[in-house]
């Protein structure tokens, strides 16, 4: 999902309601996932102030989106090879570590705009209502390059899985096609993960539907010039708002009584000679 040509933090924090909207309405809740949520400008601030050259953003955030996977001895070693000065390295880890927005403030001042876009996101949420499935994570950062503003990711909180979605601002990334710049943002399911998430949380709270496959007919062709004639049968029958699945290859007798017991179906319908 994306919202295109709004560069104020409403909508993102759209964005984010309409991802717990989803969770709530297949039965998942607060406990079950949160959001982290940060900023890229956070980062920024952080650099400009030691005069690390611009260049260097992205392959700072690249490194710093590995911070849960590898120990901050190989972050800092991996910071110092892009030549980070041991000052700026350390400044950055304490403004990392950090988990309120109050905490921020301090560091950083009220003035800046990654402070107040996060202050506004927060009060938003609060007003959505969702304010207890987000969280102020100074780490989140998100490989990606393209991202320009505040950024965040879903996660389960008993820490089983991978992220299981994250977004954030871009609003720079059209210019990169050839387009004008113009304000966005949004957000991505891994897809493999989502399905790992519905299955384990709704598993356990016994909510996950169990969809029995059932067919109404099944029309099958024991012979290749009767292919014709079954396709018409098919039609008549989905005009009549029935299920059908048409064998699409013509096939033995105990083909069509196999897939009528696998499929449960109600009704077979096979054209040929006997």
């Amino acid at each position: 999902m994306d919202i295109i040509g709004v560069p104020g933090v409403m909508a993102e924090a759209e964005l984010i309601s309409s991802i717990v909207t989803f969770f709530k309405r297949v039965g998942i809740t607060a406990s079950d996932v949160g959001f982290k949520v940060s900023s890229r400008k956070v980062l920024q601030e952080v650099l400009r102030c030691y005069s690390v050259p611009e260049n260097l953003f992205e392959k700072v955030c690249v490194v710093i989106d590995k911070m849960e996977k590898i120990s901050i001895d190989e972050i800092t070693k991996e910071l110092k090879s892009l030549g980070m000065s041991e000052e700026a390295i350390n400044e950055l880890l304490q403004v990392l570590s950090v988990k309120s927005l109050e905490k921020l403030e301090e560091i950083l001042g009220a003035a800046g705009e990654a402070v107040a876009d996060l202050k506004q996101l927060f009060f938003l949420a609060e007003k959505f209502g969702y304010s207890e499935w987000i969280q102020f994570d100074a780490s989140v950062v998100r490989g990606l390059a393209y991202y320009t503003g505040i950024v965040f990711e879903g996660f389960d909180r008993e820490r089983k899985l991978r992220a299981i979605c994250g977004g954030g601002r871009y609003d720079h990334l059209l210019s990169t096609f050839g387009g004008d710049d113009i304000p966005a943002c949004g957000f991505g399911f891994g897809d493999a993960v989502i399905i790992e998430v519905l299955n384990l949380l709704l598993k356990e709270k016994e909510l996950l539907p169990v969809l029995s496959l059932q067919v109404e007919n099944i029309v099958c062709a024991l012979d290749h010039h009767l292919q014709g004639a079954a396709a018409a049968v098919a039609t008549r029958l989905r005009e009549k708002g029935q299920s059908v699945d048409l064998v699409l290859e013509s096939k033995p007798l105990k083909c069509g009584v196999q897939t009528s017991s696998t499929d449960k179906c109600t009704k077979v319908d096979i054209g040929g000679e006997f």
